[in-house]
């Protein structure tokens, strides 16, 4: 009977790493991250009707706002490590905790956060170079989404926890739901109809605003519900637990940095060097971004579903498992990003033409696509490379790689391209993106290869007990 019942977990086992298994787990995240992608580029497409002034303003001001929470998020996203890890080990009363720890330390954070940047923004976006009526923009787009960082907080932790407990398809309902809110609110408030004022950009940071809060409520009210916990015990794993707040931290403080320093250095890059190129240069490169996250989002869906499948796979004993996931999720990828790439190339000026009338900024933005459509397949190596290293827990080595990359080959670099091939203009930060992703790409994907992950024992091989259903089958 016993060995009847190994067949039938190795049968299941070698289903957890089949193409039709990771579709099942990851396409509730991709439509996640679509939905958030279609909600962006309406969001700035709305913005763009107001003029090149409001296009310029509205992605770096999300940029920069996100530079703090990409910290945060990097921890946040360790839940769904050490989640799905104890869901492999049967401790389901853990993967609560872990969720609620993770919202404690998010709150504590985003209150210096704010404390930090309300009065910093405006001399942020002046050391950017900006011109002052950009720059007023952004300081009311960017304040309004410091509001937001407690919402993203409990949206981020209870997403992570239900990815890891493999039920994505809560977060992708909550997530449409708040999508859906958003734009509505976004073209009340931007545009001033239906009695509404019309507040410009302010409106579409309010819209976002509201559409977080409906999403946040949602998430935390199943998370909350009979359901999660009568099994997981949501409501009674609230207690505060510095053990769990230390492995969150310890493996999620890498990630977080890494996360951060990545952002930063776009951000000051991307934003802070082309800014120094006029307002065209700063609309063209949030068009071309907004457009770039049809390709990444849907691919960084996949990759937190990779993480979950990883780290459970790890928690059950079974790296097999995960090196055949991983393979799956990438062949995905590459497919996907490289025929988006091809797109990117083919049609780039019908692109920037959607977004812009101005005929600098569609001239400066036909040139950029053609670096994003180079980078395409080398980013999709780069994140679920990544994704799988991160639900083995091996986040330290990723964050130093990625953190070295951008501090060296897009600070550096883009500095020096703006130096000494100044008339290159917003293509020589661009360019010297295009080389860091590739490089870095290759670097994840060594250490992948090269098996160290294997070596990492989040719980030390704690001891869990059998689950009573399998003790009676196996006597």
């Amino acid at each position: 009977m016993a060995e009847d019942l190994d067949i039938i977990i190795n049968e299941a086992e070698l289903g957890d790493a089949s193409l039709k298994y990771m579709l099942k787990l990851a396409g509730p995240m991709v439509v996640t991250n679509i939905s958030f992608t279609v909600m962006q580029f309406v969001d700035r497409f709305m913005v763009s009707r107001l003029g090149t002034e409001a296009l310029a303003a509205i992605l770096p001001a999300g940029i920069v706002s996100f530079i703090p929470a990409s910290f945060a998020l990097g921890v946040m996203i360790s839940v769904n490590t050490f989640v799905s890890q104890s869901l492999g080990r049967g401790d389901k009363e853990s993967c609560s905790n872990y969720c609620w720890q993770a919202i404690y330390m998010g709150f504590a954070y985003f209150l210096v956060v704010i404390a930090i940047m309300w009065p910093g923004g405006p001399w942020i976006f002046r050391w950017f170079g900006h011109e002052p009526a950009v720059v007023e923009l952004e300081v009311t787009y960017l304040r309004i989404m410091l509001y937001a960082q407690f919402l993203t907080t409990m949206i981020w932790a209870s997403s992570q926890f239900f990815m890891g407990i493999h039920r994505p398809i809560i977060t992708m309902y909550s997530s449409v739901t708040s999508q859906f809110v958003n734009i509505g609110f976004n073209y009340l408030l931007i545009f001033g109809k239906f009695g509404f004022p019309a507040m410009g950009v302010a409106g579409a940071g309010w819209g976002t605003f509201i559409g977080l809060a409906v999403g946040a409520g949602l998430r935390m009210g199943v998370f909350l519900g009979s359901g999660i916990n009568r099994e997981y015990k949501s409501r009674q794993s609230f207690s505060i637990d510095f053990s769990k707040m230390r492995d969150l931290i310890k493996i999620g403080c890498p990630a977080g940095l890494g996360f951060m320093i990545n952002m930063a250095f776009w951000g000051v890059i991307l934003f802070g060097l082309v800014g120094r190129f006029g307002k065209e240069s700063l609309a063209a490169t949030s068009a071309v971004f907004s457009c770039m996250n049809v390709s990444f989002m849907p691919i960084v869906g996949l990759g937190t579903a990779l993480t979950a499948a990883v780290g459970k796979a790890i928690g059950a004993d079974r790296k097999d498992i995960a090196i055949k996931q991983t393979s799956v999720c990438l062949r995905i990828a590459l497919v996907y990003m490289g025929i988006i790439g091809l797109c990117f190339f083919v049609f780039r000026e019908d692109l920037m033409t959607f977004w812009s009338s101005d005929d600098k900024v569609v001239s400066i933005g036909t040139k950029i696509f053609v670096c994003a459509a180079v980078f395409q397949v080398f980013d999709a190596i780069l994140i679920i490379y990544a994704d799988a290293l991160r639900g083995a827990g091996d986040t330290l080595w990723l964050a130093v790689i990625e953190a070295s990359g951008s501090a060296v080959i897009l600070g550096i670099g883009g500095y020096c391209m703006l130096t000494f091939f100044p008339e290159l203009g917003a293509m020589g930060p661009w360019m010297a993106a295009t080389v860091k992703i590739i490089i870095v790409s290759f670097l994840v994907r060594w250490r992948f290869k090269s098996n160290h992950w294997m070596r990492i024992d989040l719980f030390k091989r704690r001891i869990v007990e059998v689950p009573t259903e399998i003790k009676t089958i196996v006597e």
